[in-house]
This record gives structure tokens, sequence and C-alpha cells, in this order.
């Protein structure tokens, strides 16, 4: 039986004592003076005048508690031929050791420390030696361009920058050290140094004075003891580049944050300490801080860190092996992941090649999961398959089925209901609309413990980004609606609704009609401007792995299938096939670029884009189906 109800109801009745309660299992150095100070609204801020450590929350705490000879953080790169695990005592010891380091270069409390590395250890033991002595870090994504980089750079200030000299892709070496280098050319800040991590695929040039190997820093360091610091403290920036392509600084407290991070292992992963969790995300973005660091060890389990791909190192059965071989109970990864895999692998052969008796369950959040995709892994997994629902600026679960609190029915394509901690409404304009009505998803204020409070010094930008649309309530930029039981369904960005002769139509369940289709692997819907009608969607369409039917077929076929499922109203009757659509490193289609490249608009190609190259085949595609229109 589900205790959902129950427990959200005693969020709902006295917030304050049940987010009391979820700071109480941690380690604090002083308590709170307030639960929730309310004093300065829109600005919450939670468990004020409380004093903890992060990273003593994260590594320490459980080496103190008896449990320091179980493994922290596994460290699995196929990229490398390497597996290598860490304990909760060596994991600490190498954390506490960086952080001296940090401590010798006269990083302090609140100083920043930025670091832009690839998948290994040393990223995230740069990550809890921040935490450890109250310095505050910005991770960057691996390999950004160094325009990109260098206006993090000059928003963050930081004293130090921590690096690698490259990151791995599938058949090549991406030189991060030149990258660097250049954007610090473009940066109008400079740091004082750059710690390198020199790795054996590539070495890196080294600037005398500034430049300091991260081994040789290492081998004469002393540890540093954790150092205290407010609730409200800042842990880390994360930069988003949000909904107006101008990268906003994400602050996440240590006090809210640990707690929320906390609280969600147990009761929405449904996982217990000791057990092994992997979040198969990138450390640049909110799930790799969450899940692959803060979450996990916070909560005592041990946590994958994998260098690799869902296919091509070596095949569609990587994530498979790594759950096998680690003992992998609950798994979280990007829907974009699993259509890879089902791409190439259909009929899920590789996953009879593994152990998989003792997984549980999989999470899927970053993009909309279609149940096309979620029915595909959940039959040949035989197991839950939760599509989930948060966002960079929330930094843990808006929408969940929480496993933990005894699990509710899934329902393909929703993410089930509110967490507990979160009063999600569907608005239009400041108007609550009634159930199966598609509007904004709005979240009343105050959000909960772990959600942004602000943006780095830009509190205006806060208030004007997420604040101005409806007072008294977070705008989350997504669209969507709740049905007559309160499951929430997410259905597209609020840029992605189209109207269609003044029919407002969510392109996502355009996509979910596509999807089902047994030929189609993936696909995106965008739309166009149209004379007639203002929009009219267009579809692009990539084919499972052996497919050999014309393509004009299986074009017609979906047309039909939107016509069918959704109506005439739709006015769906453009879709190409394509070779691949264009995402970001988190898997998310850029859809709206693809939008400006139909409607022969001027467009900026995202700086986190997998692969440029991609808009070039998409544009010829589209110049095959006669776009832009030529007026």
């Amino acid at each position: 039986m589900s205790r959902y109800e129950q427990i959200y109801d005693d969020w709902l009745r006295d917030p304050e004592k049940f987010w009391s309660k979820a700071a109480a299992a941690l380690h604090w150095e002083r308590p709170w003076d307030r639960v929730l100070d309310d004093s300065r609204p829109p600005f919450y801020r939670w468990f004020r005048g409380g004093r903890l450590n992060t990273c003593y929350n994260c590594l320490d705490r459980h080496v103190d508690a008896g449990r320091g000879s179980q493994q922290a953080l596994i460290y699995d790169s196929p990229m490398t031929s390497t597996v290598r695990a860490y304990t909760f005592a060596e994991l600490r010891d190498e954390t506490a050791r960086f952080a001296g380091v940090l401590q010798r270069l006269h990083v302090a409390k609140g100083d920043r420390v930025l670091i832009y590395m690839p998948m290994v250890p040393q990223a995230v033991i740069a990550m809890l030696a921040c935490a450890r002595i109250g310095a505050v870090h910005s991770v960057v994504f691996g390999g950004f361009a160094p325009r990109e980089l260098a206006t993090r750079i000059d928003d963050a200030q930081p004293r130090v920058i921590v690096s690698a000299s490259c990151g791995l892709e599938v058949q090549r070496v991406v030189p991060y050290k030149p990258l660097l280098d250049e954007a610090l050319k473009l940066a109008s800040h400079e740091p004082q140094h750059c710690v390198i991590l020199q790795r054996p695929q590539a070495e890196a040039a080294m600037h005398g004075g500034r430049d300091l190997d991260w081994d040789e820093c290492m081998a004469t360091a002393e540890a540093a003891d954790c150092v205290a610091v407010e609730a409200t403290d800042p842990l880390y920036i994360l930069y988003t580049s949000g909904t107006t392509g101008i990268p906003k600084g994400v602050v996440r407290d240590n006090g809210g944050h640990l707690v929320a991070l906390h609280w969600s292992m147990e009761h929405i992963y449904g996982v217990k300490p000791g057990e092994v969790y992997w979040a198969a995300s990138d450390l640049g973005w909110t799930v790799g801080h969450s899940y692959i660091v803060y979450g996990p060890l916070a909560h005592g389990n041990t946590t994958v860190l994998y260098e690799g791909k869902p296919v091509g190192t070596p095949d569609p059965g990587a994530f498979w092996r790594v759950i096998s071989q680690h003992d992998v109970r609950a798994f979280f990864t990007a829907p974009t992941a699993f259509r890879a895999i089902k791409r190439e692998d259909p009929h899920g052969e590789h996953m009879g090649r593994y152990d998989l008796s003792r997984f549980r369950t999989l999470f899927l959040a970053g993009e909309r999961c279609d149940p096309d995709t979620l029915q595909w892994a959940q039959q040949r997994l035989n197991v839950p398959v939760i599509d989930h629902w948060w966002q960079t600026e929330t930094g843990w679960p808006v929408g969940a089925n929480c496993v933990g609190l005894g699990m509710s029915p899934i329902k393909p394509g929703s993410c089930a209901r509110p967490v507990p901690g979160y009063d999600v409404r569907i608005l239009e304009g400041d108007r609550e609309l009634p159930a199966g009505r598609l509007g904004n998803i709005a979240i009343k204020l105050p959000l909960p413990p772990g959600c942004l409070p602000t943006l780095w010094n830009n509190d205006a930008g806060f208030e004007r980004s997420y604040l101005q649309h409806a007072p008294g309530y977070y705008w989350t930029y997504d669209a969507g609606y709740k049905d007559e039981d309160g499951y929430l369904w997410v259905m597209s960005r609020t840029d992605d609704i189209i109207n269609v002769a003044g029919h407002r139509l969510s392109t996502g369940g355009m996509e979910e009609v596509l999807a089902a289709h047994p030929d189609v692997a993936e696909c995106a819907v965008v739309g166009v401007a149209d004379e007639l009608k203002g929009e009219v969607p267009l579809g692009l369409i990539v084919l499972k792995s052996g497919v050999r039917r014309e393509a004009s077929a299986i074009v017609a076929e979906t047309v039909q299938m939107v016509r069918e499922r959704i109506g005439p109203v739709a006015s769906f009757k453009l879709a190409t096939v394509v070779k691949r659509l264009p995402k970001t490193r988190s898997g998310k289609i850029v859809r709206g670029t693809i939008k400006k490249i139909a409607d022969g608009e001027e467009y900026h190609i995202p700086p986190t884009i997998d692969d440029p190259a991609i808009l070039d085949e998409i544009t010829q595609d589209l110049a095959r189906l006669g776009y832009p229109k030529r007026t």
C-alpha cells in the first residue's frame, strides 16, 4: 500500500515540522533557529541559523559510524578499461588532501573554484574538497567551448580552476587544456592558479607560475579538516542557459540541499544505505551534482561514476554490464539513452547476456519519456520504470512515483504526482485550470529545501526569470496538465506549445503518437510558420536499426496515426525521416533551433550541443521539404 497520500498530507499540514524531522537525520554543528525564514519573500531560506558541513555528512559521518570500509564510489571507464573502487575512508582521505591543496592555494570559505573536468574520480574529489572547506564550486561540463567557459569564469570569478589535460569520446581524445587556455584569454577575470590532472591519453602544456600538476600538488598536501558553514551559505553555482540563452548561475545552499537529497534517496528512489545506486549522467549537469555525488554519498549509498556511453562502449549492452557487475539496485538515466539502446537493440538481446536479477528500479528524467519507450524498457527489464520530472533549478524531483513510499500505479507518459514539498498548479495567467486542461505548470511558493534560493549575484534576474509571471508562484516554463487522479502530465516546454488555427496543441502529445510506430526509434515535432494557420506541426523521425522499409510509407503511416489519435485539428501532414536528431550533451532535443532553421530565422549554435554537424544535416533534410519557405 502506498503511503504517498499520508506523507504528502503531513507535509501540507505542517511543512516546517516535516522538514525539521527530515533534517534531524543529518549531522549539524549547530541546530537551526528557524526551519523556514519567510521574512523577505520571495527570497525564502531554509534552516536559518543552522551550521553544518556537506562533506562531513557525505564522507566523515559514515567513517565515524564504523562504515569506512564500505565502497563509496565506483569509477567505471570503458573508455580506458578501468574499474576502481574507493571506500568511504579512502574517498575521505583523498578529498581531505585535495582540500589541503586548495587551502595552500589560499582558497577559503566563500571563494569560488571552477571545475572543468571529464568523468574521473578527481572531479568528484574536487567538488567534495570545496564543500569540505566552505568554498563554492562551479562545475562546467568538460569540453565546453572557450567563449561559454569564459562567460562562466567572469561571472563566478574563481580563485582557482581545476581541470584535466583531456576528456575521452568514442574513438577520439578531446584536449581540454587548449580550450581552457583560450577561455582564459577571452575572460577578463584571471584565476590565481589552475590545477591540471595530466591524463596519459594527452599531455597538457603548462603555463609557468599559473598551472600546477594535480599529482605533484597531492604528493605534498596535508589533509584539511571540515569547516562548518551556515545552512544558507552557497555550496555551488551551476550555470544553465535557461530560457534566454544567457547563462544563469543557479545557486544551491548547503543545508536545504542536503536535507532534500538525503530524504529523496529513501523516499523517492527506494534505496537503503549500503546499496549501489547509479545515475548515468555527467557531473556537469544537475543530475551529476545531486545523484552521482551528494545524494547517494550523504545517504550512505555506493555511487557509480561512469565514463562511457549507452551504445558504442562497446555495444548496447554497456548499461546492463555495469548494473550486473556492480550490483546496481536503482538506475537513473535519460530517456534519450534508452531510445539509443532501443534503436540499436530493438529486441533487447543484450539484456539477456547479464544477470539483472537483483536490479529493482529504472528511473528516467531529463526529457519526457514517450510511453512506447517506457513500456519497451518495462517489458524487457521486468522492473518498474519510473518517469520523473525536475529541473536544474529545483535540484531534485518535482513529480515522481515515490518508490520508498510504496508505488502508485504507473501511467505511461505521466511523471505521477507531485513530491511532498511541492504544491504544483496548472495556470492560465494567474488562474488555476481544472483537471485535464493544458496550461502552464507553476509551483506555489515557497519552494522546498534544495531548490534555488536565487541566482548568483542576481536577485533581480531570479525574480524576472522565474517569479514575475504569476505572483506567489515559481514559473517552470513547462506545459502540461493534471488528470482526475492528481497525476501530472508534463507535455513540453511552454515554447513547444504550438497554436494551429487558434488551437493550442502540445508537440509532446504528437511525439508520443509518432514514437508508438513500430519502426520509429525516436522523434521530434516542432511548430513551423504557416501563412494560413499561423503554425503547423512538422515531424522529424529516426528509424530503428535494421528498418529497410520505404521512408515515404512510414511517414504516411505516422501522419495517419496522428490524425486518428489526436484528430484533424492537429493538421499533422509534414514529416521526414532523418539520420539523427540534434541534442544537447544531456540528451535534450534542441527543438527551438530546429524551428528557427525551418522558419529561416537566424540562430546561434547552442553551446551545449553534442554535435553541431547534425544541424547541417537537419538543414538539408528540411530543404527537401521546402523549408525555409521563400516569400
